[in-house]
């Protein structure tokens, strides 16, 4: 073959099931995916949100409008679209609320970007340009929010409220709002340094079913929803010399099948009664360290929950792991592995009751190390306790953030219209295309008060010309009551978000962004399965297939 014939022969290198996508075509795919993850949270954005119910493979349904549960929960397989999953993941993790929001504005940045991007501008110069306005961004947020401080109960009030405004938690938010601030107050500590933290370590929720929201209460210690393991154990100790362990008290098994060969029934009774001695002997060496109760993480044989009632140890068995840690706090005890290195020196101290009504078992420290708290929630049923957790451990989380930080923001969109406003004066500084992207980039922040207005039925347009007007007039708080539909001074009225968690999130969604335009080429093993599973409806932006690797618009995602 000559030289020539040779140069017209492709070369191959990848693989017979494998596929390549370049350039344009591998942005809009990204893009579209990400736009696709976007929209799919965006109808539970605010106080008027609506809720999604996901069903697992396993049946199991969740109702909910947390945005970072949603997408945990859809069985998503696109890589791009994991991408946008894990922006509300580090949301929820770095501020605890405000998911939602992070994802809305990474998929309206995407949208702007394709804009750019049909315009010849350089994925590089759209990058470059929203790192400035990123950046530009969180000094403007810093420079409009307001000082807090850490004893305000009324203002940490109206962050809670606001965080569960439009959550299950709602219509117990003015009980649920003054709880969730007594619980942070209980857990707030002066660093070394002189700043404050709140150390959500010490503080534990758990939930019950069969009453109202309205009954929920914050308690001292810990909640155990356990029985004793035996009948005859005294169920309230006042003096509680508390054991903690996190192995069984029960004999280990055998890894292989074994066989017992006995000739007369006195050997077989001959090792019975040695079995019988061994937890004796286990439940001696608890007695031993002066212990009267006994959380064990793992079981306890039946035999062994007979000794110990005899003698007088409460012993509850198959505590939870998280328990276990939350008690070794609240008693200022050791966790023990190995009974036979156990001392007294491992009890912690303070007083185990028993509410029989409840089922429940409080317990509550006596001990100088000792500290916790425990928010006992309780809703009608799973579904409804369930998703007032989410809205709950939200709310903690930012009042938590409110503390340590101390600044916060006006609601209702008003932090997105003033950052927008300010960029776009901003861009007049940038030169060459960049400043396109810090146009496009303040473009995308309203999406918020925009969603908001639509999620409650609201004229989405009409609501920005009036929010840009007031902000025009020097309103900084200036947003959006979706109640009313008024455009109010939001700070005023109680509508109150952490600066934290607005900062984080343009972070998080402009990282997300930057990452997913940096691509130009997917080099996909198996199939990219952009031709879709049937008529399920295109992506926003008509990718091919719609969602490309969601399998065929959304429904490859459920």
């Amino acid at each position: 073959m000559s030289q020539r014939q040779m140069q017209g022969q492709p070369m191959i290198i990848l693989g017979e099931d494998s596929q390549r996508m370049k350039d344009k075509s591998a942005q809009e795919h990204n893009i579209s995916a990400a736009r696709a993850v976007a929209e799919s949270v965006r109808s539970t954005l605010g106080p008027k949100g609506m809720d999604k119910m996901l069903v697992s493979s396993m049946g199991d349904v969740t109702v909910t409008n947390d945005g970072v549960t949603i997408l945990q929960e859809m069985d998503i397989d696109n890589p791009t679209a994991s991408m946008i999953v894990e922006v509300a993941e580090t949301q929820e993790d770095e501020a605890g609320d405000g998911t939602t929001s992070a994802v809305a504005i990474a998929g309206e940045l995407l949208k702007n970007a394709q804009d750019l991007l049909e315009q010849d501008i350089h994925p590089s110069a759209i990058i470059k340009g929203f790192d400035m306005a990123a950046s530009e961004s969180k000094d403007i947020v810093a420079d409009i929010a307001t000082d807090v401080d850490p004893d305000d109960e009324e203002l940490l009030r109206k962050v809670a409220e606001t965080s569960m405004t439009g959550k299950g938690a709602e219509l117990n938010k003015e009980l649920l709002a003054q709880l969730i601030v007594d619980a942070v107050n209980a857990v707030t500590v002066e660093a070394e340094d002189g700043s404050v933290v709140a150390d959500l370590e010490y503080l534990n929720i758990e939930t019950q079913t069969g009453s109202s929201a309205g009954n929920s209460e914050l308690l001292e210690g810990a909640v155990i929803d356990k029985d004793a393991v035996h009948e005859e154990m005294a169920e309230n100790v006042d003096d509680a010399k508390v054991l903690l362990v996190d192995t069984a008290i029960e004999l280990d098994e055998t890894d292989v099948d074994a066989q017992l060969s006995v000739d007369d029934p006195s050997q077989l009774q001959t090792f019975l009664d040695k079995e019988e001695a061994q937890l004796k002997e286990m439940v001696d060496q608890v007695a031993a360290t002066g212990a009267n109760v006994l959380f064990c993480q793992k079981g306890i044989d039946d035999m062994a929950q007979h000794y110990l009632a005899q003698q007088g140890i409460l012993a509850i068995e198959r505590a939870k792991k998280s328990d276990i840690e939350f008690l070794k706090e609240v008693l200022g005890a050791r966790v023990v592995s190995d009974l036979d290195s156990a001392t007294e020196d491992d009890l912690g101290h303070g007083s185990v009751e028993r509410d029989q009504a409840e089922g429940l078992f409080y317990v509550e420290g006596t001990g100088a190390d000792a500290h916790g708290v425990t928010l006992l929630l309780r809703g009608s049923t799973d579904h409804v306790v369930d998703e007032l957790e989410r809205g709950v451990t939200d709310a903690l989380d930012v009042v938590a953030s409110t503390v340590a930080n101390g600044t916060v923001l006006g609601g209702g969109g008003a932090p997105e219209i003033e950052v927008a406003a300010r960029l776009r004066d901003y861009a007049d500084s940038v030169e060459g295309r960049e400043q396109l992207a810090v146009e496009a980039f303040a473009d995308a922040l309203e999406i918020i008060p925009r969603t908001l207005a639509e999620n409650a039925g609201l004229d989405s347009i009409d609501t920005l010309v009036d929010l840009r007007a007031a902000h025009e007039d020097g309103e900084v708080s200036a947003g959006l009551n979706v109640f009313t539909g008024d455009v109010e001074d939001t700070l005023e009225t109680g509508v109150v978000e952490p600066a934290h968690a607005k900062r984080q999130a343009l972070s998080s969604a402009v990282e997300a962004a930057n990452l997913v335009l940096k691509i130009d080429d997917i080099i996909a093993a198996g199939d990219l399965s952009t031709s879709g599973d049937g008529d399920e409806g295109g992506a926003p932006g008509g990718a091919p297939g719609g969602m490309g690797g969601m399998g065929g618009g959304m429904g490859g995602m459920m």
